[in-house]
């Protein structure tokens, strides 16, 4: 199976901190992968560094077959790259279709503005509950709807590998079911998921395999069911 993205030995800073420890990962295309761990692990770090938010210290990062180390993050979106950030961070003094075009505007200097019309037509389609608040301001959403929201957006750009960071986070159950199934659908149309999440069984669920950090550094990688089902790795990672 063809990896789409492949982070060798990565390592990020803040400052004189060095908070990712050598990471290595790989993201085979059409999978979902899991990076679960605790609070402060790295998780976020970590997707930031993928799709270009902050600087790597060191190390290498390949999407595509092609090192994307040092692009900066417009360039990244423009080849495949999107991310959908932890707490949403929807735009909420604009509307539903405003907050849509703009997750695509990256792509507006490639002369695509008509094609980013037709995508905004495609995810209200599979956002039905978007089309129905289309005119609304996003803050009147609840917010399992900025979570839809907050997705659309990000997929408003056509990505091939999509960052999903805690998508569960502060979601009724039936939401969070909701937003599941919807990111098992996505999968199946194509698209390669990198998830962090803090609902470890539900991710452990849905991921093909998994990587657990501790501290910033890979503490154990292997299949998801494999990880789901190990006393060790739930006890001494997983705080389970």
């Amino acid at each position: 199976m063809t990896d789409l993205l492949s982070v060798r030995n990565l390592k990020v800073r803040y400052g004189e901190i060095e908070v990712l420890h050598g990471i290595d990962l790989c993201i085979p295309e059409n999978e979902i992968v899991a990076l679960v761990g605790a609070n402060g692990a790295g998780k976020s770090t970590l997707l930031a560094a993928v799709c270009g938010l902050v600087p790597c210290a060191a190390g290498h990062i390949d999407y595509a077959g092609t090192e994307v180390t040092d692009w900066r993050p417009e360039r990244r979106s423009r080849c495949g790259i999107a991310l959908t950030p932890e707490g949403r961070r929807v735009f909420t003094n604009l509307t539903v279709g405003e907050n849509l075009l703009l997750g695509g505007a990256v792509h507006l200097r490639d002369g695509h503005r008509d094609g980013l019309r037709e995508r905004q037509d495609e995810l209200l389609r599979l956002f039905p509950i978007l089309r129905r608040r289309f005119r609304e301001k996003a803050g009147n959403l609840s917010g399992g709807e900025q979570q839809m929201l907050a997705i659309a957006r990000s997929l408003m750009s056509k990505p091939k590998l999509l960052l999903l960071d805690e998508p569960s986070l502060g979601l009724s159950p039936q939401m969070i079911d909701t937003v599941f199934d919807l990111i098992a659908s996505l999968k199946q149309q194509g698209l390669t998921i990198l998830l962090v999440e803090q609902n470890v069984a539900l991710a452990l669920e849905i991921a093909a395999s998994a990587t657990v950090l501790v501290n910033g550094s890979v503490a154990v990688t292997g299949p998801a069911s494999e990880l789901a089902s190990s006393a060790l790795v739930r006890q001494a990672y997983l705080g389970a």
